[in-house]
């Protein structure tokens, strides 16, 4: 019988649902098909409750969702909140149709995640790209600043948006006070893809969360950095410059009809969780993290981002001046049992949540420290993610190129012609290439560079990059 080890189902109306489900189960002859059995295909669909006729009735009738997502508009200080269980990738695409229409100029941080690009496709907007700064010791990105985006503005004075990812990646964090103030000079929300920033705001060591720095929509995706389900996201909008029923339709456009309770029980359960105790699991795992940035900093040569412009619960380092390969590092700590959320040559990066202890965060600073050693090479240059560096020119709007006639070219003969395709490094996703975009040597030497880094090619038709799908000109 599922527990609440917590106590907090007086304060998460979702999650007292999910467990009242089990505690007087019904016979249901509803969907999932799997009638709550778990002798046929086992344990893999317990805990599996519907929100219709599962968490509430068939017709929605004691409110619960709306309770729960009213709950966490308070605590993020919004005007209107909506749970996802289609990740922060659905919430973006959500929004993208919300702020603007079809052939409208928004301005979008060239550090955008997949699944906002997928949303400029969806909402049929074209993007005038921002490029973030670039720390010049590390080659990694910062935020972009809010003067670029006042030129951007200034230049496309029909912008209709402003979209930005932050913190990154790697956990640097951008002026997004500034960036805000930028964008209602021209009268335009900001909108902020938070994903790995659900906890700031929460402790006095961490950064403010974007709503309090004054954005206008915050997505952030619960199961990153707290104890949700995996596709757990959260939308929080003030309504200043948002149409509320607007976003509400980006979100029902875009969701599934069937949406998982126990995921939208986690979010809520999660929200609880972090009003009552996220101050002490935060701190606890913030001074977790800061021994381990000091052990790893006694690594001779070894690079440890901190500071006040990165989030205290990312351990990400640069091993370039140590000579060691990332991706043999990665392989130890795996074979440890201890897997990263990225590796590739020059970069490591580890998530720490308020799931953390001191010994588990203590474990893998340790176990990287080591293997670090183990690896040790000649030092080398910072060549840095050449993604950040790409210069994007749009050819013709992403939504008409991604639904343009195409064809496969050998990689060699793509330079001049425009991309059919998105590709993006993946982690930590940032596009490379989007639709739309004219092909350059630049952007097929960074794609290059990062293949080689032992970085995955994602969303590629050919993740070998031999060949290219590029529009019929």
């Amino acid at each position: 019988m599922p527990t609440d080890p917590r106590g907090l189902r007086g304060d998460a109306p979702l999650l007292d649902s999910w467990l009242r489900f089990h505690e007087h189960p019904p016979t249901p002859f509803t969907i999932p098909g799997h009638k709550q059995r778990t002798d046929l295909v086992g344990d893999v669909v317990a805990g599996d409750v519907p929100l219709y006729a599962g968490l509430d009735t068939m017709k929605l009738a004691t409110g619960v969702l709306a309770d729960a997502e009213a709950r966490a508009a308070r605590l993020w200080g919004a005007d209107v909140c909506r749970f996802s269980t289609g990740g922060a990738t659905h919430a973006n695409q959500a929004v993208a149709l919300a702020v603007a229409g079809d052939g409208d100029t928004v301005v979008v941080s060239r550090t955008l995640h997949r699944s906002m690009l997928l949303g400029l496709v969806l909402a049929g907007l074209t993007p005038v790209w921002v490029q973030p700064e670039v720390d010049a010791a590390t080659g990694l990105p910062l935020g972009v600043a809010p003067e670029t985006v006042r030129r951007a503005l200034d230049a496309h004075p029909e912008a209709r948006a402003v979209f930005v990812g932050d913190p990154s990646y790697v956990g640097t964090v951008g002026d997004v006070a500034g960036l805000a103030d930028a964008a209602h000079e021209h009268d335009v929300p900001l909108v902020v893809d938070a994903a790995w920033a659900a906890h700031f705001g929460f402790h006095p060591d961490l950064p403010r969360h974007p709503l309090q720095l004054g954005a206008d929509v915050m997505v952030t995706s619960a199961h990153k950095t707290l104890p949700a389900w995996s596709q757990a996201a959260i939308i929080l909008a003030r309504t200043e410059r948002i149409d509320p029923a607007r976003l509400d339709a980006g979100v029902e456009a875009t969701a599934t009809t069937s949406p998982a309770g126990a995921i939208l029980a986690s979010t809520d359960a999660a929200r609880a969780l972090l009003a009552r105790d996220g101050d002490q699991l935060l701190g606890e795992a913030i001074a977790a993290t800061r021994a381990a940035r000091e052990r790893l900093r006694s690594v001779a040569g070894l690079v440890v981002l901190d500071g006040p412009a990165v989030d205290p619960l990312k351990l990400t380092v640069v091993l370039s001046a140590t000579g060691a390969d990332g991706n043999a590092v990665e392989r130890d700590l795996l074979a440890a049992g201890l897997p990263v959320e990225s590796a590739d040559r020059d970069v490591l990066v580890a998530v720490v949540s308020l799931a953390d202890t001191a010994e588990t965060v203590g474990t893998v600073a340790e176990a990287v420290a080591r293997a670090v050693e183990r690896h040790r090479g000649p030092a080398r240059p910072v060549v840095g993610a050449a993604v950040y560096r790409v210069r994007p020119t749009t050819a013709v709007p992403p939504r008409q190129a991604f639904f343009s006639a195409a064809e496969t070219v050998a990689l060699g003969d793509a330079v001049g012609r425009t991309s059919a395709e998105l590709i993006a490094p993946y982690p930590p996703g940032i596009p490379a290439l989007a639709p739309g975009e004219l092909i350059t040597a630049e952007t097929l030497e960074a794609l290059e560079q990062a293949r080689d880094a032992g970085i995955r090619i994602a969303y590629a038709a050919d993740p070998s990059l031999a060949t290219l799908r590029v529009t019929l000109d």
